[in-house]
């Protein structure tokens, strides 16, 4: 068994004012996406601009705040909080679903899409391969709150979390998070997407395989103590709310590459955007 690190999950305090490694953790997600996200602006060619890739970030930034906290509340602990209102700002404090983030996502991003004369899934590939860093950020802001932790275990890195009131040793289940979703889904996104693939392919291929990762893990990791499994003794609420990435991601991903071809290495909705923006000019 390997002991779990004694860290606070306060980073600061000034004051009343607490700094809380879990809000940190999404900040350098973000900052490290921006920063990646930065590389690829510069050899687009011109689809892309330094600007609207920080509006981009911003709008990606409420959409995962509000819809993450909203998916929380609504699939996984909506009678708690609809019987204690104050505790919804509690964010600090954990309570992100990544469900309800992709949705509020999906929202920020037909906005942005729509007010930049983008095509949806233009802004879904550009995109994609960046979020698992912000996806393995907030594992480890998991890890840190020592939440989300897995089943009861005797492998040799079990641990026994703080947090868990039978202190029994566990899988340390937003760690295997972390490498599946962040740095596996990183690796294969970023080395995909440098090629120009057909459009949707990229994003099929994200949802796909987040899909697949999270659900996988469902097996080990401990449901959530107000629902517990929803069917046969081991159905999450994890695994029923990926079960549909999967199916869509395969229907896009498949769609891409049978009715999506590129035209001299490029999408087409690229080489129309391009020919808008020389009108324009």
């Amino acid at each position: 068994m390997i002991k779990y690190p004694d860290i606070n999950p306060v980073l600061l305090k000034l004051g009343p004012i607490k700094i809380h490694w879990y809000g940190v953790m999404y900040l350098i997600g973000f900052i490290l996406i921006w920063l990646c996200a930065s590389i690829r602006v510069r050899k687009s060619k011109g689809l892309w601009t330094s600007e609207q890739l920080s509006d981009l970030i911003f709008y990606g930034i409420i959409g995962v705040l509000l819809g993450g906290r909203l998916g929380y509340i609504v699939f996984y602990n909506l009678p708690y909080y609809l019987s204690n209102p104050s505790e919804i700002i509690k964010v600090w404090d954990g309570g992100m679903s990544f469900h309800g983030g992709l949705i509020g996502v999906i929202t920020a991003f037909i906005i942005f899409a729509k007010k930049n004369r983008k095509n949806l899934f233009q802004v879904g590939d550009f995109i994609v391969p960046f979020v698992p860093i912000g996806l393995g950020a907030g594992r480890i802001g998991n890890f840190i709150n020592g939440e989300l932790w897995g089943k009861t275990t005797t492998i040799p890195w079990a641990m026994v979390f703080p947090t868990d009131p039978a202190q029994l040793p566990r899988h340390p289940s937003m760690l295997y998070e972390f490498l599946l979703e962040g740095i596996v889904l990183f690796i294969i996104l970023w080395f995909y997407s440098r090629k120009t693939r057909p459009r949707m392919a990229v994003s099929g291929l994200f949802l796909l395989l987040y899909g697949i990762f999270r659900f996988a893990v469902e097996f080990v990791r401990a449901p959530d103590p107000q629902l517990g499994y929803l069917a046969w003794g081991w159905l999450t609420m994890g695994q029923v709310l990926s079960f549909p990435m999967i199916i869509i991601g395969t229907a896009w991903f498949i769609n891409a590459y049978k009715n999506h071809k590129l035209v001299n290495g490029m999408n087409t909705d690229d080489i129309k955007y391009l020919k808008k923006l020389q009108v324009n000019n």
